[in-house]
C-alpha cells in the first residue's frame, strides 16, 4: 500500500508543476503533457527500473553453477530473512560494491561487483549481502527509485521552463507558451 502512496504523490507533484507551467504560459495543453509524462514515468519506474539499472551497469545474471559460494550465501540469508531468493547478478567492476534493486521481494535482484568478491572474506561478504537483502525486505529500493525518477522529472521540467523563458516564454499578445516549451524540450 505504501508503494501506491509514493506513486500517487509523484503523480500529483508532476501534475502540480504542469499546472503552474500552464498557468504561467496560459496554455492548458502543458497540463495535459504533464499528466501524460507523469503517467509514463510512474509506469516506467514501477515496472522497469530494476532492468534499467542492471543494464546500465552491464550486470550478468548468474546461476548456482557459476558462483556456488556467492549463491549459497545469498540463498541462506534470504531463507533466514524469510524472503524469496532474489535474482543474482555479477558486475565486472573492480570497485567494492553491491546493490539491490526491484519493486518488491518477489521481483528483487542483488548485484555484486567483482571487486567486492575479491576484497572481502566470506563473513564480510555475508554482512554486505545481508544489508542489501534488508533493503529488499523493507522495500527501500522501490522508494529510492521513485524518488530518483521524481527528482529527475522535476529537473527536466525545470530545464524546459528555463529554456522556454530564454526563448521568449510568451507570444506577442502575452498568451501561450506551448511553442516555447517545445523549443525548450527540443534543445534539452
Amino acid at each position: 500500500m505504501k508503494t501506491w502512496m509514493f506513486l500517487g504523490v509523484f503523480f500529483l507533484l508532476i501534475i502540480a508543476i504542469g499546472f503552474v507551467f500552464s498557468q504561467v504560459y496560459g496554455d492548458p495543453s502543458i497540463l495535459y503533457v504533464a499528466v501524460f509524462l507523469s503517467l509514463v514515468m510512474n509506469i516506467w519506474s514501477y515496472w522497469w527500473s530494476d532492468k534499467i539499472v542492471l543494464s546500465m551497469v552491464h550486470a550478468k545474471q548468474i546461476a548456482r553453477e557459476d558462483h556456488p559460494e556467492l549463491w549459497n550465501i545469498v540463498e541462506n540469508l534470504a531463507i533466514t530473512a524469510g524472503l524469496p531468493m532474489p535474482a543474482l547478478y555479477i558486475v565486472e567492476d573492480p570497485s567494492p560494491n553491491a546493490f539491490a534493486t526491484g519493486r518488491d521481494p518477489e521481483h528483487a535482484a542483488v548485484a555484486v561487483h567483482t571487486g567486492l568478491l575479491e576484497m572481502l572474506d566470506k563473513s564480510e561478504l555475508e554482512g554486505v549481502l545481508a544489508h542489501e537483502l534488508s533493503h529488499v525486505g523493507n522495500r527501500d529500493i522501490l522508494v529510492s527509485t521513485i524518488v530518483v525518477v521524481l527528482a529527475g522529472m522535476v529537473s527536466i521540467m525545470a530545464d524546459w521552463f528555463l529554456r522556454s523563458m530564454i526563448f521568449g516564454g510568451r507570444d506577442r499578445e502575452g498568451k501561450g507558451g506551448g511553442v516555447f516549451i517545445l523549443i525548450g524540450i527540443a534543445l534539452s
